[in-house]
């Protein structure tokens, strides 16, 4: 059988173990997988786009489990009443090929992007940040917000969106965290000015100017989460060349990341060499370093690791027939026999 997760069951599963658990434990999950980097069989994901956004799928393996993700983005959906990005996974046994875990990856995917984000910033940023400007106030933000004050004390956020009611909703959800600051800015520079991180997290599918070079002062790290395929980005190419750049698997990246803006061969270092400590996160308290986060397969593997480890602690979920089980594995015809002889016993 296989264990099946839908939104309803995700969202137990999350509020039995609070969303900053979740977050902190979900990090772990990553950082370990980020830990066995050579164990993976890894590619850049497959994507099919058109001119309003991005479906595609995003396949990693070991050597015990096969790991996919479904996700689109699609920046026009919220016009019409529908979530700019949408996902589900699976996990299956690589001995076998069963499918062990059927679930949603929306929320999975959020809770997931932020854990990375802030894991990566406990390499990256300065020792003793604690104030990040969070440009870009939809769907993902909150859980940024979270995973930051969760998991290094960022105490303080500003907070800046083209459309301020998305700001104003951001700043309502997290009116349950009494010990963070938050301000709304009126535009980006008032938002960056003087903050220790800034993370972007916009939607438009555009080579866009989100930061600009005036904007960035020494010592800031810059979590880049928005530009995330090709044709899309976030901060100006004087950036990304003088920036120490970290990103999750080059060959994605330089498809997928602010990276796409430079030649092929300008300097990167992977996180997993950061994660095992053969590659320096951040070389001095001055230097800008830049978190070019376009999402990994890896980090979807172990959100679901994750989602099932919990969900049988908690016994949450269903168990599903989602492929056949027979007495006779080579009589799968034998599936169809109590329908013929209903269909016969219905004729006569």
């Amino acid at each position: 059988m296989t264990r099946y997760i839908d939104v309803p069951a995700l969202a137990r599963l999350v509020n039995r173990k609070g969303l900053p658990t979740c977050l902190g434990e979900m990090a772990e999950y990553i950082r370990q997988d980020y830990l066995r980097w050579h164990a993976f069989e890894k590619c850049p994901r497959l994507a099919n786009h058109s001119p309003d956004g991005v479906i595609e799928l995003m396949p990693v393996s070991d050597a015990s489990l096969y790991a996919f993700k479904y996700v689109n983005g699609h920046p026009k959906n919220t016009h019409d009443g529908l979530l700019t990005v949408m996902a589900f996974g699976a996990l299956g046994d690589v001995d076998t090929g069963t499918p062990v875990l059927l679930s949603e990856m929306t929320l999975t995917t959020a809770i997931r992007t932020a854990a990375t984000s802030a894991l990566a910033a406990r390499y990256l940023a300065r020792e003793g940040s604690r104030s990040m400007a969070l440009i870009g106030n939809g769907s993902q933000s909150e859980f940024q917000a979270i995973a930051f004050h969760t998991l290094l004390g960022i105490d303080e956020v500003r907070l800046f969106d083209i459309d301020r009611a998305a700001s104003e909703k951001l700043a309502a959800n997290l009116a349950g965290y009494p010990q963070l600051k938050l301000a709304i800015a009126t535009s980006v520079a008032e938002a960056v000015r003087g903050a220790d991180i800034v993370t972007t997290v916009t939607a438009d599918k555009a080579y866009a100017t989100i930061l600009s070079p005036e904007m960035i002062e020494p010592g800031m790290h810059l979590n880049a989460v928005g530009g995330d395929c090709p044709g899309k980005t976030e901060l100006h190419r004087d950036i990304v060349e003088r920036a120490r750049v970290i990103v999750e698997y080059e060959p994605q990246s330089r498809i997928e990341g602010e990276i796409q803006q430079l030649p092929a061969d300008s300097p990167t270092t992977e996180f997993w060499q950061v994660v095992e400590g053969s590659a320096a996160g951040r070389e001095n308290a001055a230097q800008v370093t830049l978190f070019d986060s376009v999402g990994f397969a890896i980090e979807d593997y172990s959100a679901l690791r994750y989602v099932l480890d919990v969900a049988k602690a908690l016994d949450i979920g269903e168990d599903i027939a989602l492929v056949p089980e027979l007495a006779n594995p080579k009589d799968l015809f034998a599936l169809l026999r109590p329908v013929a002889a209903e269909r016969k016993a219905n004729a006569a």
